[in-house]
């Protein structure tokens, strides 16, 4: 029970920080749809993610690894197919300068929002992950 709150609590800190870094992922209903999409992408990381890890692992081991970023963006897909108040929708970069290295601005289409959504749902995912242990 305690490590499918701790799971819990590291998916809706992930979400949320991700919502608030990337604004091509929204959610709607407030703090009560985030517990909702928290849960669901829990389960969605219980079940999902491991059946693809195991289908895609040729593919994965060919690419050493580098392949796991699709499975999550699959997982984070699944997440705005199965829950209505989460979405992925294209925006606007306006570019940053961040110690010296210009990143100029960009139009980001949903693939690459959920790119990198789910980019940093991961690093945000593992940190606590490591923390917690």
């Amino acid at each position: 029970m305690k490590t499918l709150l701790r799971h819990f609590l590291i998916n809706f800190v992930s979400l949320y920080g991700t919502t608030t870094l990337v604004p091509g992922l929204t959610y709607s209903g407030g703090i009560v749809s985030l517990a909702f999409g928290a849960f669901v992408f829990m389960l969605i990381n219980f079940f999902m993610v491991p059946l693809l890890k195991l289908l895609f692992l040729p593919l994965n081991i060919l690419t050493i690894g580098l392949f796991a970023w699709v499975i999550n963006v699959i997982a984070l897909y699944a997440l705005t197919t199965l829950v209505s108040d989460f979405a992925l929708v294209p925006y606007f970069f306006p570019g940053a300068d961040i110690l010296g290295v210009n990143i100029p601005p960009t139009d980001l289409s949903t693939f690459w929002v959920a790119v990198v959504a789910s980019f940093l749902i991961g690093l945000i995912t593992h940190f606590f992950h490591w923390l917690a242990h």
